[in-house]
Parts: C-alpha cells; sequence; structure tokens
C-alpha cells in the first residue's frame, strides 16, 4: 500500500548528498565503464548494443552498466529487466529485454518505496524496515499468490547493497496506484514499502517473462556502489559471478 510517511536515513542506507552528486558525472561516464575489467570481451559489448537498440530512448550509459553487470553474473542469461531509478516515477523507467530473441518485452512505470523518496527516488537501503527501495543486481526466483496478489521473489546478488532483499520481502508484484490515474491526481506514482511494484493490468504477463534464474539490475548514480560493485568490476577470472 502507498503510505506518505516521511523518508528517513538508517544505518547501512545508500544516500547520495548534494557533495556527493558533484562527482556522478565522471562516474557515470564512458570512462568510468571502460576502466572495469571486463569478464567477456565479446558477450558484454554486443549486449550492450542490444540493449541500447531495443530501448533507444534510454540512457545509454545505464543500459551499458546493466550489460556489464549480466555479462559478469551470467553471460547465458535468457531475460533481464533494468529499472533506471535516476528518472521520476512518472515515466516509464522498466524495460524488460528477451536475449535470446532480442526482442523488447516490456516497457513500463513501476514504483520505489515511500522512503526512498516522493515523485523522484533519492535514497536507497538494503536494511529491514526502512521501506526504501535497493539498487544493485537481482536474481529472480519463483512467482507466488500472495497479500499483493501475483507476485516474484528476488534475490539480491550484492552483499551490503541488496542481498537482504528476500529476508525484506522485496518482490515485484502489481499494483492500483501504479498508473497514469494515479499520477495525474498525486503528480507522482503511489510508493511501496520497497517493492518495484508495477502496473496491475501488465504484473501476471511481466513476472512470468523473467521469472526462475533471470535477472533484474536497478541503477542510481550512487558513488560508492558504482566504485565497489563486484558486477561492475568483474574480476577477469569472474564469470558467472553470479553463480558462486
Amino acid at each position: 500500500m502507498p503510505t506518505n510517511a516521511p523518508s528517513r536515513w538508517l544505518p547501512g542506507t545508500l544516500l547520495c548528498s548534494s557533495l556527493l552528486l558533484g562527482v556522478l558525472p565522471a562516474l557515470a561516464s564512458d570512462d568510468f565503464l571502460t576502466q572495469a575489467d571486463t569478464p567477456d570481451t565479446l558477450h558484454q559489448p554486443l549486449l550492450d548494443q542490444t540493449l541500447t537498440r531495443l530501448a533507444p530512448n534510454a540512457d545509454s550509459r545505464v543500459m551499458r552498466l546493466a550489460a556489464r553487470a549480466l555479462s559478469c553474473a551470467d553471460p547465458d542469461a535468457e531475460r533481464l529487466a533494468v529499472i533506471d531509478f535516476s528518472l521520476p516515477s512518472t515515466e516509464p523507467r522498466l524495460w524488460v529485454f528477451d536475449l535470446q530473441r532480442q526482442k523488447l518485452l516490456f516497457k513500463e512505470l513501476v514504483s520505489h518505496g515511500q522512503g526512498s523518496g516522493n515523485a523522484m527516488a533519492e535514497t536507497f537501503s538494503n536494511v529491514p524496515e526502512s521501506h526504501q527501495s535497493s539498487i544493485g543486481l537481482f536474481r529472480t526466483m519463483n512467482s507466488y499468490q500472495g497479500s499483493n496478489g501475483y507476485s516474484l521473489r528476488l534475490e539480491g546478488l550484492e552483499p551490503g547493497v541488496n542481498d537482504l532483499a528476500f529476508e525484506r520481502a522485496i518482490v515485484i508484484h502489481g499494483a492500483d496506484y501504479v498508473s497514469e490515474t494515479f499520477i495525474e491526481r498525486t503528480g507522482r506514482l503511489g510508493r511501496s514499502y520497497g517493492c518495484p511494484a508495477v502496473r496491475s493490468e501488465v504484473a501476471v504477463s511481466l513476472i512470468d517473462s523473467i521469472k526462475d534464474s533471470q535477472y533484474l539490475f536497478t541503477y542510481y548514480p550512487d558513488p560508492e556502489w558504482l566504485q565497489q560493485s563486484a558486477f561492475l568490476h568483474c574480476p577477469r577470472d569472474g564469470r558467472r559471478l553470479a553463480m558462486q
């Protein structure tokens, strides 16, 4: 359910202050992307090109990071979902790709946690009860019927960043507060307790497209994560890092 409780900082929260924001352009630039080791010199550029071609209006830097993370985790993955939390909730910021058939399956609105911000998400956390979203690379698990209807469990793969996602019950589910009508009424989407909620009309088909050991990459230009994520700085012998 959406809530209007104020955002709060908690230990373990990833927080971008105005001081840190000053270094973000350099961290998110092409120069940063070429500094990290790549696990597969052929696969990652090809995947990068595929994502950019299928989602031409998305930020190419975000797609390049998503390609890098997936190439490190599992080069043979069939499906990938990408969320760009640097965009406001009023814009479509979730893409789902069929990598084998090279097709864009979904381009959708998606909510963030009420603790992460209002129309814009600004803070992220791995802490239970923070009601904040998490960034980084996730592996999808099984679907199930729960209190929010048909839902998809997520396994966070990045220690200290999102690895408590399962414990926090961070799942993909449908919600009536994810709609153009809600945006027209409030100027933003409704907010979850940290889950990436989608339109109820597409929840079942979207979940079925990425369930069972596929991947979700959620982005925000957080300096610490960009510098330290194992999936963005993959060791040359670290192919299939997620399988470890």
